[in-house]
């Protein structure tokens, strides 16, 4: 008598990988609109610092911390404050792009969720930086923070009159957050490591060098998060149909992966 090897049960990336080269033109586009869509709501400086003003004053009333303490943290040494500059103009876009590829070369089924998240919170922040333009704190005097990029160094920012390459008034949502945390969520969900749980350290240093380096509010972050959230919560993997083995026939090991309830049929 022969023992039965038991198929591994079945992952949820069993969904079959998208084409290559659509997935590329898919991500290369939403880079690319995240660039270029920035540059839309360029000119509205006077809305922008208004704007401003009421997110410091909404913070003050709902009793948030005051983001000066976390830059105070940075500032008890050069070399803290410069790291933190430079994860905040290196980190960002490097890390979400190799989180793609991974997930498409290891876990397709996740990938295809990530990427639409990403995609639909990246869309909704373009539109909200279009109809709610923004100045960071580092530009707002009333805050008594400093812009610690251009202090220090590095600074991926020029001033903003000449700077033509990005927009600096599109502080809401924090799509440096946004990304993180689903660079975290997707990889917890998406291996099976018990360690997997650090990977919620790149969001959260993601905050603290965001805040700390004066680049966005409290707010900008809750509300990348928000949209983070939705966008999860209504975006699924594709549905599968189920595939029938015929009566008598022994399922193969690919079939038994995508029914387990078909493992040890026929025994």
């Amino acid at each position: 008598m022969t023992a039965r090897t038991e198929p591994a049960p079945a992952e949820p990336d069993a969904p079959a990988r998208p084409p290559l080269v659509r997935e590329l033109l898919l991500v290369a586009g939403l880079f690319l609109v995240y660039k270029l869509g920035r540059q839309l709501a360029t000119g509205h400086t006077a809305e922008a610092f208004r704007n401003a003003r009421h997110v410091w004053d909404w913070e003050r009333v709902l009793r948030l911390p005051d983001e000066g303490a976390v830059q105070s943290l940075l500032l008890h040494g050069d070399t803290l404050v410069h790291v933190a500059n430079t994860y905040y103009a290196t980190v960002h876009f490097p890390a979400t792009a190799a989180f793609l590829i991974w997930l498409y070369l290891r876990r397709p089924g996740h990938y295809v969720r990530a990427r639409r998240a990403l995609a639909a919170v990246t869309g909704a922040a373009l539109v909200l930086h279009l109809v709610f333009p923004l100045a960071p704190p580092r530009m707002l005097g009333a805050t008594g923070l400093i812009d610690t990029a251009r202090v220090f160094g590095p600074s991926v920012y020029g001033p903003p009159r000449t700077d033509q390459l990005s927009n600096q008034f599109a502080a809401m949502p924090s799509l440096h957050f946004g990304w993180a945390l689903m660079l975290a969520i997707g990889l917890i969900l998406a291996t099976r490591s018990r360690l997997r749980w650090l990977w919620l350290l790149h969001p959260l240093v993601t905050l603290l060098v965001i805040v700390g380096t004066a680049n966005h509010y409290w707010l900008d972050v809750i509300v990348a998060a928000a949209l983070l959230g939705l966008a999860l919560a209504v975006i699924h993997l594709p549905h599968r149909t189920p595939r029938t083995v015929p009566p008598g026939r022994p399922p193969t090991r690919r079939r038994a992966a995508e029914q387990p309830e078909l493992v040890g049929a026929g025994r």
